[in-house]
């Protein structure tokens, strides 16, 4: 039987997870996690890092020890994974998104089309909201050669949950090589402050604060009523020739609605006058398509915290390296290759 490559999950979060479950299905390597999201104020893990595990069990008729709330130590194997027909419920307002990241890479490296039914938070302000899965991270995956297709069903706004995506993954292989380090010259750009059960006056707060900041002219508002709860999110979107970059910021109790709309502003505002081809977010979850594809590099902002947790998980699992070089004017060069 294969050892596990062993893994410390003490110095980042579910990121690390989700990766490891990922490469765990394409290689078939075994891993132990210990000190699952250790330092976190809640360590261990909670029910939408389970939901990942036991998608990633089901996808991959796969077994995993240690897969229960609260859990610091995980042993996961897969076996083969099968494109099919899914669903899973999260049960809370954790993202369906980072759900649909975990087992993307997986069901395009199968033989056979996959649906996807996800259910839980849509738009919650500790993941990506479906508006960036949709229009920036997939535009750049279908570049790679990768055909998946997401689609909106119910919104689900953090704490109240209740959302739910659906998505389609045509079998895909290895991606093609990525080269972004240009992302040319502005093109479309909006913002959108979404909403459910909110007086319009509040999301319009946040629509003419950020366009007041930022001296777009474009906005609209986009009430969503159906479902449960009650919620916020703003969404400034750039449009590059060969790049997109969207901002969001989410509304809470007791911030002004101008407050929150001043994040995604200044966020876009940032990464617009860094002349990066690729946003902090995104750089994160290209790293693992990039080492898929073996070879490639983009442009981005300094990265977060999540990069440099993601690559050493990667560069366990793959016979690759990674690099990330100083540009001028505060650029950097993320690059990835064999050795």
């Amino acid at each position: 039987m294969t050892k596990p490559i062993q893994l410390d999950g003490s110095d980042g979060g579910g990121q690390m997870l989700r990766t490891a479950l990922s490469l765990a299905m394409i290689t078939g390597q075994p891993f132990r996690m210990t000190n699952i999201r250790g330092l976190r104020p809640r360590p261990g893990l909670m029910r939408q890092h389970l939901t990942c595990v036991k998608a990633a069990c089901a996808i991959s008729d796969g077994t995993a020890d240690g897969a229960e709330i609260g859990s610091t130590e995980l042993v996961f194997r897969a076996g083969q994974v099968r494109g099919r027909s899914y669903q899973f419920a999260i049960g809370t307002a954790g993202s369906t998104g980072l759900l649909f990241q975990t087992l993307l890479p997986a069901l395009w490296h199968a033989s056979e089309t996959s649906t996807l039914v996800l259910e839980g938070g849509t738009h919650n302000p500790f993941a990506p909201p479906f508006e960036f899965l949709d229009r920036v991270f997939l535009p750049v995956l279908k570049s790679l050669g990768i055909d998946a297709t997401l689609t909106l069903e119910e919104t689900g706004f953090a704490p109240a949950g209740g959302g739910r995506i659906s998505a389609v993954i045509q079998p895909s292989g290895k991606p093609g090589v990525l080269d972004l380090h240009d992302r040319g010259e502005p093109l479309a750009r909006s913002i959108t402050a979404v909403s459910r059960r909110l007086r319009d006056h509040i999301p319009g707060r946040m629509l003419d604060a950020a366009r007041e900041l930022l001296q777009w002219e474009e906005g609209q508002l986009e009430p969503r009523d159906a479902g449960p709860g009650v919620g916020a999110c703003l969404l400034v979107e750039q449009r590059f020739e060969h790049a997109i970059e969207l901002c969001s910021a989410f509304g809470e109790h007791g911030v002004m609605a101008e407050k929150v709309a001043h994040r995604a502003a200044k966020a876009m505002q940032n990464f617009i006058g860094s002349r990066a081809a690729v946003g902090r977010c995104l750089a994160d979850q290209l790293l693992l398509p990039m080492a898929l594809a073996s070879s490639g590099s983009f442009t981005t902002m300094a990265p977060d915290e999540h990069v440099p947790t993601n690559i050493g998980v990667i560069e366990k699992f793959l016979l690759v390296r990674f690099r990330i070089e100083d540009l001028p004017r505060g650029l950097k060069r993320i690059s990835c290759e064999t050795f």
